[in-house]
Order: C-alpha cells, then sequence, then structure tokens
C-alpha cells in the first residue's frame, strides 16, 4: 500500500478499492482465521477483553482456588459419563482425588471446599451400570 490517494479521490473509496484489488490477487488468503466467522460482536463492550482471551487461551483460571476445585470435580463428573474405559474411568478420578486430597489436608483460602473424595469403586460400578457391562 505504497500508492498514494489521488486527489479527488474520497479516502473511503480509495481504501475500499485497495482492499478489493488486493482480495482479487488473493492476499488475504494466508491471514489466519481466512474463511472462519468473525467473532460475535453483539456484546457490550469490555475495557478487559484481550486479558480475558489471554487468560482462557493460557488456560488461566480467576475463580478462588475452593471454587477452582468444585468447578473441577463437576467437569471431573462429566468426563467420567463420557469415558470410553474403566481404565480413563479410574484415572479421572484419581487425578480429582488427588487434588481434592491435598485442598483437605491444607484448605485454600476462600469460601469453604464442601467435597470429599470421589468413591472410585462406587463411580466405575455405576459407570458400567450405564454401559450395561458386567
Amino acid at each position: 500500500m505504497t500508492e498514494r490517494k489521488p486527489p479527488g479521490v474520497s479516502f473511503e473509496s480509495f481504501v475500499d478499492k485497495q482492499i478489493r484489488e488486493a482480495s482479487e490477487r488473493g492476499e488475504f488468503r494466508s491471514l489466519p482465521g481466512f474463511g472462519k466467522p468473525l467473532p460475535d460482536d453483539s456484546a457490550p463492550y469490555d475495557e478487559l477483553w484481550w486479558v480475558k482471551q489471554k487468560m482462557h487461551r493460557e488456560g488461566m483460571a480467576v475463580l478462588p482456588p475452593a471454587l477452582q476445585l468444585r468447578k473441577d470435580a463437576e467437569d471431573a463428573t462429566a468426563a467420567v459419563a463420557a469415558a470410553v474405559s474403566e481404565r480413563q474411568v479410574r484415572r479421572i478420578l484419581g487425578e480429582i482425588n488427588t487434588k481434592i486430597a491435598e485442598a483437605l489436608a491444607r484448605p485454600p483460602a476462600g469460601p469453604p471446599l464442601n467435597l470429599t473424595l470421589f468413591d472410585v469403586e462406587a463411580a466405575v460400578a455405576r459407570w458400567r451400570a450405564e454401559r450395561s457391562l458386567p
């Protein structure tokens, strides 16, 4: 875009022409997100949108540790329901039980934890029953 705007041409039509010509030459095809829909912009403006996107990309949480652990426990329950093998069920519950045990031994700051360890054998039995496995 080193070309200068000619006198007498409105800036908008000059820019629109350059964009159209670049599009026709295929210069936008290599850009990330090409061919994908634009994100929804109907939400009210948030000054910290970029912080929230960065935190989402990095997998960071804004919840207090106790509430995050409760959410993790709910996610583990959903993951058990979607598990395809008994080994996967045991792994999921083992991981969340480790986190819960650590939190029970050293309670995190924030609201009360209100969690107990998952009964792995009972959960495996329910998982089997839902799939009619022996």
